[in-house]
């Protein structure tokens, strides 16, 4: 694909005037009070950056190698940031970010970090991102396939490879789990290699193509696991000397996709490998819950230490350190922005249990984010987090629409954004339902648009209900079995209509009719709201569709106008009733 200066993005155009690993030796004479946008793109590649929130912060995003850490990598961390002020995130590929850096201090914290034998390198930018497996990697029951060893080889491959650094057209996402089941889902990835099994032989598939708001798709391969580095490394190839430059929001691997098809970019990934490899096996993935305390392969258990929604302080990693030492244990990040430690004797800690985030992946937020709307990680508090808790559901909150929750691919998702739909300009969340993600089957689909801050836990609690009266074992089977038979449409006025009616009646309770043709449904759907809302007055209103409804109910619901101002009390009232809760 030829390409001129002229036509590509101006990440693109710095690239081609400097290589980022030719900038590197400049970091050294850096002036870090005012850098340039070119500094600023370069300096991404080795994990510093800083936002339009606090130009004169700076942030340094840690990688961790497959999650694994030491305790004496715990400690010197929890030192430097301690020492520094600097605050410690956890993020959704398993890594930290130290925040709070200044022009002074960063680059002495920058060679700090990396002489611990942790890298910063290509943690941002245009780079292949810390790579994910499961937090049980090779000694978890589900366990069949230890990843860990290729990680390393494939990290290895593209860490300091000068012509990859910062060269990619863009990030490249991966994850890799010989696990039957995870903590949570990978298809989320541009490549994920899946546990799989052809001819009784255990090996992985590989699926393409994945991002935020996107399933990866399976790409018809299947490999043995010396297979795999070497068709990384021609899949990086190819992706590099393929991959679209133009448009910059254009320019993930879903997109070039669409544009040349799987089947051909499969193609350039051939050319690269130069060997033959066999169609996709079976792919081998359960729905797993895991609770706070898991069992291993060898008796032991393993210990999730619920952070405060990636939040975690230098004092907590010392103590974590401290335990997992006492015990002869392992410190293990997760992508669900917990801490791990595994290798206990039996099932118990000194920690208390208060925080209830383990099944909440919650983007960084307006506090750290300047695309995010919410400050998320103190938002999320507002969820029913003993019911979330109670029942392993899996919440994904993303402060915009880049989707840094994955709020499509959990059982619940949220985008945090700000609406005056309902009067006075404030926090809204759009809700998101019905993802079937564990096997990569779909992400969920846009239930509201906006529904404003005060109500959510109203709607939330109201979903909750639903799942629990219809018998499910798990909030995916709910929506395979349930949530998917219906259009959103009909979802979202259910469950408005309840909030408007105080109907008792649970949707696993509506009368089921199967194989309905496409254009039979809407009539389906109407007909249901006249028989089981036959007195509402908004059931008028369902003529060739369901949105006006939808809008008007959600307009008297939750609008702050003056003629509405009971509207809210009365949701309150209701949702204690017991004439709602009765079964």
């Amino acid at each position: 694909m030829e390409m001129t200066e002229k036509k590509l993005n101006k990440r693109e155009r710095h690239k081609a005037a400097l290589s980022p690993f030719e900038y590197y030796p400049q970091i050294e004479t850096l002036d870090f009070n005012g850098i340039s946008e070119g500094d600023g793109f370069y300096l991404q590649d080795f994990g510093i950056f800083n936002t339009p929130i606090e130009e004169d912060e700076y942030t340094l995003r840690l990688r961790i190698t497959a999650g694994r850490i030491t305790t004496v990598q715990l400690r010197a961390i929890a030192d430097i940031a301690k020492g520094n002020e600097l605050e410690i995130i956890l993020t959704a590929r398993a890594g930290i970010q130290l925040h709070g850096l200044n022009s002074e201090n960063v680059l002495h914290i920058f060679k700090e970090i990396n002489e611990l034998g942790i890298s910063t390198w290509q943690t941002f930018g245009d780079n292949v991102r810390n790579i994910v497996t499961d937090v049980f990697d090779g000694r978890g029951c589900m366990s069949v396939i230890e990843t860990y060893p290729l990680i390393l080889q494939m990290q290895e491959y593209f860490l300091k490879t000068p012509h990859l650094v910062g060269m990619l057209p863009r990030r490249i996402s991966t994850g890799i789990s010989g696990n039957s089941a995870n903590v949570t889902s990978f298809f989320a990835n541009d490549l994920y290699f899946a546990l799989a099994k052809r001819e009784e032989i255990f090996g992985f598939n590989v699926y393409m193509g994945g991002k935020n708001t996107e399933i990866a798709r399976s790409a018809d391969i299947f490999l043995l696991p010396d297979e795999v580095v070497p068709f990384f490394k021609a899949f990086i190839e190819a992706f590099n000397t393929h991959g679209l430059r133009f448009t910059r929001t254009r320019t993930r691997l879903f997109h070039l996709l669409e544009e040349i098809t799987m089947e051909t970019f499969v193609e350039h990934i051939a050319h690269e490998y130069q060997k033959t490899w066999q169609q996709a096996g079976n792919l081998v993935l359960e729905k797993g819950l895991f609770s706070r305390y898991q069992k291993l392969q060898d008796g032991s258990y393993a210990f999730c230490y619920e952070s405060n929604f990636g939040r975690i302080s230098a004092e907590e990693l010392v103590a974590i350190a401290d335990f997992a030492e006492t015990y002869s244990a392992e410190v293990r990040l997760s992508t669900d922005h917990n801490l791990y430690i595994l290798g206990l004797s039996q099932s118990f800690s000194p920690f208390e249990h208060l925080k209830k985030s383990q099944t909440i992946v919650a983007c960084a937020g307006s506090h750290y984010c300047p695309y995010s709307f919410w400050n998320i990680k103190d938002d999320a508090q507002l969820l029913p987090l003993e019911k979330i808790a109670e029942h392993r559901i899996q919440i994904g909150i993303s402060g915009c629409g880049k989707g840094c929750g994955r709020h499509q691919h959990c059982d619940i998702g949220l985008i945090g954004l700000r609406t005056n739909n309902f009067g006075n300009t404030d926090k809204g969340a759009r809700i998101y339902l019905g993802a079937e993600h564990s096997a990569g089957i779909s992400v969920g689909r846009e239930l509201f648009e906006m529904v404003p801050l005060e109500h959510i836990r109203s709607v939330i609690d109201l979903i909750i209900h639903e799942y629990e009266r219809s018998g499910c074992d798990t909030f995916e089977s709910f929506s395979e079995s349930i949530l998917n038979r219906y259009s959103v449409e009909f979802i979202a006025l259910w469950l408005l209509a309840k909030l408007e009616c105080g109907s008792a009646i649970a949707l696993y309770e509506v009368e089921k009719r199967e194989n309905i043709a496409e254009e039979d449904q809407f009539l389906l759907e109407k007909e249901l709201f006249f028989q089981y809302f036959p007195k509402a007055s908004f059931v008028l209103l369902i003529e060739d569709n369901l949105n006006e409804a939808i809008r008007q109910l959600s307009k008297k619901l939750w609008s702050v106008g003056e003629s509405d101002q009971e509207i809210a009390p009365q949701i309150k009232k209701l949702l204690v009733s017991k004439k709602y809760w009765e079964v």
